[in-house]
């Protein structure tokens, strides 16, 4: 279940939720602002996880074009393995991203495959979602 203080858009993690061993996510912009989490998450916690999850794709699209000896490097996904468990990273392509968390227990293939799921399901959304025109209205 989503955060009382979740976007319009918070919807994209419910479903992720439902993976066995899942603990908790984040959507947030590409510059570190949430607009969703999961109940297991405080507010404060999922605003740390949103700073760090934008610092953290910023290294690695930064470490992916180094590596590739490029001027910038999209990243399609990132993924953390730890003690604890595993954190996916995953961002959209209209400036948002989501994050989530599975203990040590998840079968990372299904969480992978949940969250870019939903990732493409955001995607579609926005791209169905009507033009507006210059003043925010819908176009004459």
């Amino acid at each position: 279940m989503t955060g009382r203080d979740a976007g319009e858009n918070a919807w994209v993690l419910d479903p992720i939720l439902q993976v066995p061993h899942v603990v908790a996510a984040v959507l947030l912009t590409r510059d570190g602002l949430v607009t969703g989490y999961t109940d297991a998450l405080t507010r404060p916690s999922a605003e740390r996880v949103a700073a760090i999850t934008s610092t953290v794709q910023g290294a690695c699209r930064t470490a992916a074009a180094a590596f590739a000896d490029r001027d910038r490097a999209e990243v399609r996904q990132v993924v953390i393995e730890s003690d604890h468990g595993y954190v996916l990273i995953v961002p959209t392509d209209h400036g948002t991203c989501v994050a989530a968390y599975g203990a040590a227990e998840v079968r990372l293939d299904l969480l992978a495959h949940r969250v870019h799921s939903q990732v493409a399901k955001l995607g579609e959304k926005a791209m169905a979602a009507a033009p507006r025109g210059a003043d925010g209205g819908a176009p004459a």
